[in-house]
């Protein structure tokens, strides 16, 4: 720790001597943009493309109607998605700030939208890396021979244990009673070593430990210079998961059973549609897959110059996510159609979603496969680099927007780095609870409740609200046809002031409505203050939103007529301070600093 700070004091004295700065005063880095437009493009590309586009979106579509749920998803990516996605791109390119600060020159009022945003991204990266960890710890296994989880025969196999790659019989995840596939056992008593409930906490599971901390060190490095560091490495990160999908997308389509695992995928049964349940399944698909809400595409925009055409950038973007996703489900559906084909069961018998299709059931398709070691290791290294960038793209933006809240501590050379290593250490610390015997429990109350789509559709639609009719809908795309040159689309305006604000806050009322209290592998009944501690996290980002306003009008001056108008409509800031903000230093006292 002593040689970190002497480097940072070393950087510091490096940028006074080399800008003339006078004994007695701190510089600030500048803020700093994307290199290259490139680098904006795959920076998102990697954050909205994530597991989700693999592991849930296939699920829905087979569960929800086939091809029929193509209309609902359709319909909320018209009138949410979309929308919402240009929205809060052109918020961080127009105010150049993260996604709290944003809302200072836009409507302070209701800056706790920010702070809702940035819990619930935090909630979601502490989630997010536990399955990273996972992944690499299969990764790992893939090189062994033969695959653990295609045999019997290991120490932590059960006398009920069956190998489905010998016998065909109709396995489910959560049937014990004939026994169980050597992929779940593996699953559960290898890599889990799953507890009888939560409040059996256990030991901790050493190997996803040393997993779980190689993750975070690789995130650490790849965001530690922040902009420029992350511009870089998305290069890879964004790209390669194609070339591993579209690997896996031809083997997949040439073999047997193929084609049945696709028609399972895609056919229309249009019946479904008129269960709400398929369309608030579609609703809570387009805003995680589209990262609405949290700030994530606030902060990648602020770092756009003014110029850049986020009005084209964004209709692409959404193209590519839901293009994405529709093509990952065949070749995720043509595998489950090979094991289903082979074990001589329906497709619906093996067809997962979630954790339950990465590390039971794709693996188990694998290890049936000839080469199943090569085809594991690309499955793995797709999951991992699918979630690698969409991780540290997260954190970037936590630190971010921390770091255009405190920018005079923050900012200076040498806090940057030294903060974001004291983030991770903490984020990693607090993690260790769910790498446990019984973390597994732990991670679905993360989960389910803290990342709860509910939250994410609450503050979308005062976000709506509050840029659609206060900050002005119209006034909002005339910012977009001076940065750009676009001429909007006056249906963007009809969204933002109508159609998004209604969708989203019927969404949010019908899943309160429709809640079901979580339970794990269908049997598990979690205890009442494991819910109570739920519903806790779910509302920290809720009521943060009306807690903050409270806030800022008992804190404001004047009368209550004034502090509303200050606070909804603020005062455009000074030309000669905006300047200022732009040099490449900003000189700050040490008087100020204190």
């Amino acid at each position: 720790m002593k040689k970190g700070c002497h480097c940072a004091r070393t950087s510091e004295t490096m940028w006074k001597n080399k800008c003339n700065v006078k004994p007695g005063q701190r510089v600030l880095q500048k803020r700093g943009h994307w290199d290259s437009k490139v680098e904006f493009l795959l920076a998102v590309a990697g954050t909205i493309v994530g597991l989700g586009n693999v592991w849930r979106f296939p699920y829905l579509c087979y569960k929800n109607g086939g091809g029929a749920f193509l209309v609902p998803y359709l319909v909320f990516a018209v009138t949410c998605g979309v929308p919402l996605f240009l929205l809060e791109t052109t918020m961080g390119q127009h105010t150049q700030e993260g996604g709290v600060t944003c809302w200072r020159k836009i409507c302070p009022l209701v800056e706790g939208i920010g702070y809702g945003g940035q819990l619930i991204m935090l909630y979601s990266f502490m989630t997010y890396i536990i399955i990273l960890a996972w992944a690499l710890l299969y990764l790992v296994f893939s090189f062994n021979s033969p695959l653990p989880w295609s045999t019997c025969d290991n120490y932590w196999n059960t006398a009920d244990c069956v190998d489905v790659t010998t016998w065909n019989l109709t396995l489910t995840h959560t049937n014990h009673t004939n026994g169980s596939s050597a992929a779940i056992e593996f699953w559960e008593r290898r890599v889990l070593k799953i507890s009888g409930g939560i409040e059996e906490i256990g030991s901790i599971r050493w190997e996803v430990l040393l997993c779980l901390l190689a993750m975070w060190v690789i995130c650490y490095f790849c965001i530690w210079k922040g902009v420029k560091s992350t511009g870089k490495v998305v290069y890879f990160t964004a790209t390669f998961p194609y070339v591993m999908l579209l690997i896996l997308l031809i083997r997949g389509l040439t073999l047997p059973g193929a084609r049945q695992g696709v028609e399972f995928y895609l056919l229309p049964e249009v019946s479904r549609l008129a269960d709400p349940q398929v369309w608030m399944e579609a609703c809570s698909q387009i805003f995680f897959s589209y990262s609405l809400g949290v700030g994530t595409l606030t902060v990648l925009g602020s770092y756009n110059t003014q110029s850049n055409n986020c009005y084209k950038d964004s209709l692409w973007l959404c193209l590519l996510n839901s293009c994405t996703s529709l093509v990952a489900g065949f070749a995720v559906f043509s595998v489950l159609g090979f094991m289903a084909h082979q074990q001589g069961v329906p497709v619906a018998d093996v067809a997962e979603s979630g954790p339950g299709l990465a590390f039971i059931a794709y693996p188990q398709a694998m290890a049936m496969m000839p080469l199943p070691h090569v085809w594991s290791i690309c499955f793995f290294v797709m999951i991992i680099l699918l979630g690698l960038d969409t991780q540290f793209v997260g954190i970037e933006v936590v630190i971010t927007s921390f770091s255009d809240v405190f920018p005079r501590v923050l900012r200076r050379p040498g806090r940057r780095e030294c903060f974001l290593l004291l983030f991770c250490l903490t984020c990693f610390f607090l993690q260790l609870v769910m790498i446990t015997e019984g973390g597994m429990y732990v991670f679905q109350i993360f989960d389910y409740y803290a990342c709860n789509g509910t939250c994410v559709l609450f503050l979308c639609a005062f976000q709506t609200l509050a840029v659609g009719w206060i900050f002005g809908a119209e006034r909002l795309c005339s910012i977009i046809t001076d940065m750009t040159g676009e001429r909007v689309n006056p249906f963007f305006k009809i969204c933002w002031r109508y159609l998004t604000p209604l969708v989203t806050l019927g969404s949010f009322i019908y899943s309160l409505v429709e809640y079901q209290p979580l339970t794990f592998n269908r049997w598990y009944v979690y205890p009442t203050w494991a819910y109570v501690l739920g519903w806790m996290m779910a509302l920290s980002s809720i009521l943060l939103v009306p807690g903050w306003a409270l806030y800022k009008l008992s804190t404001a001056t004047g009368t209550l007529s004034q502090r509303l108008h200050g606070l909804c409509w603020p005062k455009p800031p000074d030309s000669s301070l905006a300047l200022e903000r732009d040099t490449t230093l900003q000189h700050i006292t040490e008087e100020d600093l204190e």
